[in-house]
């Protein structure tokens, strides 16, 4: 090995420890994120729903970290029990997704033929309309509320995780492998969960991290236009909503769950940058 090639293997080795320490350190914060969300009514300082109209709009201090709102209710104790709903809403969702999406679109490159035809036409459909804008129209017709919001998200938003698989899987399905294993007698299923599944499973991960953050501002954006969680329901874009008014006389009602949301979304967009980067086909072979 010539110089040149060691310090080539030096400069990848760095890239590498690095990319293994933002993951560390992005997958922990996104850890502490989760666990709060899970442990948030035991952490609360107050109760986040009770009302005391003799401590309404305090601003920030020693008792009332965050402030309070217009019915003296402690912002930190909503802002950590709104967690409950806006981060657990949002891997909800991302989860159906990813799940319908990867499953048709795996059925429909194996099988290809009409059935095939028919869903991507329906992803076309769903991916010519601004996706706020349709799942604003769907959410409206279903009457608002988290579950709907999640609804109306979700029928916009699996295309891509379909048009993912199934390009994956009708690059792999005619390989020698897959020919090998059908021959040894492998049912359909058996040779999507050795050989398909593996194979896509990472651009389909990769895609759903990075798709945390996006799912979350728009949630967040449905709730903040009155379609998706609704008053006294503790929810980030809701609490934003109701304080709108009050932002030049009292921020702190609308900057402390704008504060959570900008946090958590920056936290899952780091990680879902540093998986892709670790998932990439040139750091894998140096490691």
């Amino acid at each position: 090995m010539n110089q040149e090639q060691q310090v080539t293997v030096r400069i990848q080795k760095v890239k590498k420890n690095r990319i293994w320490m933002k993951l560390i350190v992005f997958a922990g914060l996104a850890a502490a994120l989760l666990l709060i969300t899970i442990f948030a009514k035991y952490i609360c300082p107050y109760d986040p729903y009770a009302q005391d109209l003799t401590q309404a709009m305090q601003p920030p201090s020693a008792a009332h970290l965050m402030g309070t709102d217009t019915y003296g209710r402690d912002m930190l104790s909503r802002v950590l029990i709104g967690a409950q709903t806006s981060i657990s809403s949002t891997f909800a969702l991302v989860a159906i997704i990813t799940v319908f999406g990867t499953v048709v679109g795996i059925f429909c490159g194996y099988y290809g033929g009409i059935v095939d035809s028919v869903m991507m036409r329906i992803s076309d459909v769903c991916l010519a309309f601004p996706g706020l804008v349709f799942a604003m129209t769907v959410a409206a017709i279903l009457d608002g509320g988290v579950r709907n919001a999640v609804i109306a998200l979700a029928l916009i938003s699996w295309p891509k995780y379909s048009r993912i698989a199934r390009g994956q899987t009708l690059s792999i399905k005619n390989l020698p492998y897959m020919q090998a294993s059908q021959l040894a007698g492998d049912s359909v299923l058996q040779m999507i969960f050795r050989h398909v599944l593996p194979n896509i499973a990472g651009p389909i991960l990769v895609t759903s991290m990075l798709d945390i953050g996006t799912m979350m501002m728009e949630i967040a954006g449905l709730s903040f236009l009155g379609l998706g969680a609704q008053p006294p329901v503790a929810e980030w874009g809701s609490m934003m909503s109701s304080g709108r008014s009050m932002l030049q006389t009292y921020p702190w009602i609308v900057l402390s769950p704008g504060l959570a949301i900008f946090v958590s979304v920056v936290i899952f967009n780091l990680l879902g940058d540093t998986i892709r980067d670790y998932m990439d086909p040139k750091n894998t072979r140096s490691r």
